[in-house]
């Protein structure tokens, strides 16, 4: 792959827009945005995370940002890698908070796919949108929200926020700042050792090794997660020992 601008070069910023991953996509669509653009708006109207569920941000309180990456020569069937790399960077940014407020970055973990949880609360969310020509990957918008600033969130979303957790009220321009450097490192390490990515993430999966409770085609299923493969499958072990993979499709855990 070969040299890039930096990630968080240019920032687009938004006072409030339906989403951000829309708006990537149609500046993309244009050919107006350049590896490295992030997008951010102080309120999104109909954010999405996951299964096409929505997402919410608190205007103005919370991060939502997407940023555009370009691969050059990336293979289509190693697209998860670059979940697991923002990923990652979102882990970096949520911990080095909890260490500022002297908190144990070991509550930090991520749940496959691609949240980011503080205990077993949900502090941010990932949505990664790519495109594909061929065999190979030829741009993804990176999708972030993280609950930054924002107060009395329901106890039924089962989440949390930087300010609930430390007690430290954060400004989003910096914050965003942050995460595009942590993104920028991961991007790095992906393209000089995609081990490296596999294997941090994978050091930090939500439940690894303890039994945690799932949906396997819509009927209860205890096992304990192992790992990530390539092809983005949560890698599981049942209470009888056996070992299977599977994707999102069939496999849900229950919150």
């Amino acid at each position: 792959m070969d040299s890039k601008p930096t990630i968080g070069h240019r920032v687009i910023r938004l006072t409030s827009v339906d989403s951000t991953n829309n708006y990537a996509a149609t500046g993309l669509a244009r050919q107006e945005l350049p590896h490295g653009t992030a997008i951010m708006a102080l309120e999104q109207t109909a954010g999405r995370g996951q299964r096409g569920r929505e997402w919410t941000t608190a205007p103005g309180l919370d991060l939502a940002a997407s940023v555009v990456l370009l691969p050059e020569h990336f293979p289509a069937h190693e697209q998860f890698a670059l979940a697991k790399a923002a990923a990652l960077a979102v882990h970096d940014v949520v911990a080095d908070a909890l260490v500022q407020a002297r908190r144990d970055a070991a509550e930090v973990r991520i749940k496959w796919p691609n949240d980011v949880l503080i205990g077993r609360e949900k502090v941010a969310g990932i949505l990664i949108v790519n495109e594909l020509k061929g065999h190979w990957l030829t741009s993804s918008i990176v999708g972030i929200g993280i609950n930054v600033n924002s107060t009395g969130l329901p106890e039924e979303l089962a989440a949390t926020s930087l300010v609930q957790e430390t007690r430290t009220v954060r400004e989003l321009d910096g914050l965003l700042a942050q995460l595009c450097m942590r993104l920028e490192h991961w991007w790095s390490v992906l393209v000089a050792d995609p081990d490296a990515v596999a294997g941090a993430y994978t050091d930090r999966l939500w439940a690894r090794g303890r039994f945690a409770t799932f949906t396997l085609d819509g009927a209860e299923f205890t096992a304990r997660p192992l790992d990530v493969d390539a092809a983005g499958r949560l890698i599981v072990e049942d209470e009888e020992g056996r070992t299977a993979a599977y994707g999102l499709e069939r496999l849900r855990s229950v919150r």
